[in-house]
């Protein structure tokens, strides 16, 4: 029988951040009845310009929200810095090059990818940041800067991105469990831990026993 979780989120997703720790001790709950977790990345904005002052104010609403109901930790002076364009999909396609690489090293190296934009005023869209990132979680340098940077990188972070959307998946954080091709929602958006781990282990008592 063939069973997995699958995440679906987006490292500059401020509510993927905060459900970061919910995620890891689900993906080690998981783990110790093997099954894995597949990270998948969603894709949130495609920005070509430029954030304005208005945007940064409103996304930083937005931080303080997930700071409050995860306390997880926010950089709110040197976050979201002037100049930033907010594209994801640099650091959707380093987490694409990690799977390709090595995918046990994946949500390490998202963890690493969050703490350094939401915790530490990071610019996660620029490749010799994530390449760094992707360094200090493991990956070889010169091979981690390589795959990111090709072509077929760059289509199979597409496909991650249509298949989301294909899916009808709308919002992130997203967690589905398959089983022989089957897909069960756990959650669509941030919950805290407790009522994710009832929810996961009657799911992994069915797949044991099924």
């Amino acid at each position: 029988m063939n069973a997995r979780l699958i995440y679906v989120m987006d490292p500059m997703c401020s509510w993927c951040w905060g459900f970061a720790p919910v995620l890891q001790a689900l993906a080690e709950q998981a783990a110790a009845r093997g099954v894995a977790t597949q990270l998948v990345v969603g894709g949130l904005r495609r920005e070509v310009t430029p954030m304005d002052a208005a945007a940064r104010e409103r996304i930083k609403g937005y931080w303080h929200a997930v700071q409050e109901a995860s306390g997880q930790p926010f950089d709110f002076e040197r976050g979201l810095p002037a100049g930033l364009v907010y594209d994801t999909e640099p650091a959707c396609r380093a987490l694409v090059a990690a799977r390709r690489l090595d995918a046990t090293r994946v949500l390490a190296l998202a963890q690493l990818i969050q703490q350094a934009f939401y915790a530490k005023g990071g610019d996660v869209t620029q490749a010799p940041q994530l390449v760094t990132l992707a360094e200090s979680a493991g990956f070889a340098r010169d091979a981690f800067a390589e795959c990111f940077d090709s072509q077929a990188t760059r289509e199979a972070t597409q496909a991650d991105f249509e298949w989301a959307q294909n899916l009808g998946i709308a919002g992130f954080p997203t967690l589905l469990a398959e089983r022989d091709g089957q897909l069960a929602l756990l959650t669509n958006g941030y919950q805290p831990l407790p009522p994710l781990t009832a929810l996961l282990d009657r799911w992994l008592e069915r797949n044991t026993h099924a």
